[in-house]
């Protein structure tokens, strides 16, 4: 029988300034394209079916249209995706959170997630984000209540990729300085916008978009172990 895994999405569709965003499209395409030949996939977000796109992210990639969002699979399973309330993590072997800035706005401080993504973490699963996604498991906390980054190698946006796109006033924090705060040992690339994924024990982040792909196949790397 096929491993599972657990793609949540943001329902969030507006950023503090009242920009339109949501789910980044290479974030959610490209890691779908590597896991799911191997994974059974389901899809969730905090309000269930059709999580918002970032229309920004559909135009800056548009292969991954007719690729992904207009996949008759894809639309299914956007379609019929789950409400995290309704989502348990001992139904999959793996939570995967797709960025974006959407799920800064939402996913960070929803108790539903947090609750969710401790589950994930505490059961030895894969709990992995890329992007903005590691903003979804800021609150999530191990065994022991501390944070999942406490004392752990992780990665995510950069404050330098925040402000190079001048995006620093969308969101409620900076991902690279929160991870910091959380006692995180934060890492990336040489270069902003280079694809750095970093792996601390089942804990799996990437730091952009161009992490997207790699970090899809540390993931299988992973589950594969």
């Amino acid at each position: 029988m096929s491993k599972r895994i657990l793609f949540v999405f943001t329902s969030a569709n507006k950023t503090l300034t009242g920009a339109q965003t949501g789910w980044y499209l290479p974030e959610g395409a490209h890691p779908y394209y590597v896991l799911s030949p191997k994974y059974e996939i389901d899809f969730a977000s905090p309000n269930g079916p059709n999580p918002p796109v970032d229309e920004g992210s559909v135009q800056n990639f548009k292969d991954d249209v007719p690729k992904f969002l207009e996949n008759a699979t894809v639309q299914q399973k956007f379609a019929s995706a789950k409400k995290l309330a309704d989502v348990s993590a001992a139904d999959y072997d793996a939570v995967f959170y797709v960025g974006g800035h959407g799920p800064v706005m939402d996913l960070a401080s929803d108790p539903v997630n947090i609750k969710l993504a401790s589950d994930f973490f505490r059961a030895g699963k894969i709990t992995s984000a890329v992007c903005h996604g590691p903003a979804a498991i800021v609150g999530a906390t191990d065994a022991e209540g501390k944070s999942i980054f406490k004392g752990r190698k992780a990665t995510g946006f950069s404050d330098l990729e925040e402000e190079q796109i001048g995006k620093v006033k969308d969101v409620p924090f900076l991902l690279e300085a929160r991870i910091k705060e959380l006692g995180g040992a934060y890492e990336k690339a040489p270069e902003p916008w280079g694809p750095h994924v970093v792996q601390d024990g089942n804990l799996i982040t990437g730091q952009n978009p161009a992490s997207a792909h790699p970090i899809a196949e540390a993931i299988d790397k992973a589950l594969s172990a």
